[in-house]
């Protein structure tokens, strides 16, 4: 459920294929969360019009949006100017698709690896503690 109307508005204007797709991402995100401790608390908000989901706690982690690419699928996006995807490519280099520094990318209907997307997850969670 999402308590935020304009965060549920956003996910309402996603195209149904991907809608679904990103809402299983969504739900990665914060079980991974609540996973992690040190990332605190994990704040839902949205940022260039997409869901996007940042510890509470400033300095502690890196932001990750939700979206759809133009070409279409879906995507967990990171902040461009991190290590997370290059770090996160050098072990799963055919595991994902990727958009430059800055997403995973997916057809609609994919099913990613939920156990590998978690270290992206994590570590974009705790990417100022290192």
């Amino acid at each position: 459920m999402i308590d935020n109307p304009q965060i549920a508005q956003s996910f309402a204007a996603f195209p149904a294929p991907a809608r679904a797709d990103l809402l299983r991402l969504r739900s990665l995100i914060f079980e991974t969360a609540r996973a992690t401790p040190e990332a605190g608390t994990v704040i839902e908000t949205l940022k260039w019009g997409q869901p996007a989901y940042l510890p509470k706690r400033p300095r502690t982690g890196s932001t990750l949006r939700l979206g759809v690419p133009k070409a279409g699928g879906f995507a967990l996006y990171v902040h461009c100017q991190s290590r997370l995807i290059p770090d996160f490519r050098a072990l799963f280099p055919d595991d994902f698709r990727y958009d430059g520094t800055r997403a995973v990318i997916f057809h609609d209907g994919d099913t990613p690896d939920n156990h590998k997307l978690a270290l992206l997850i994590r570590a974009a969670l705790t990417y100022h503690l290192k």
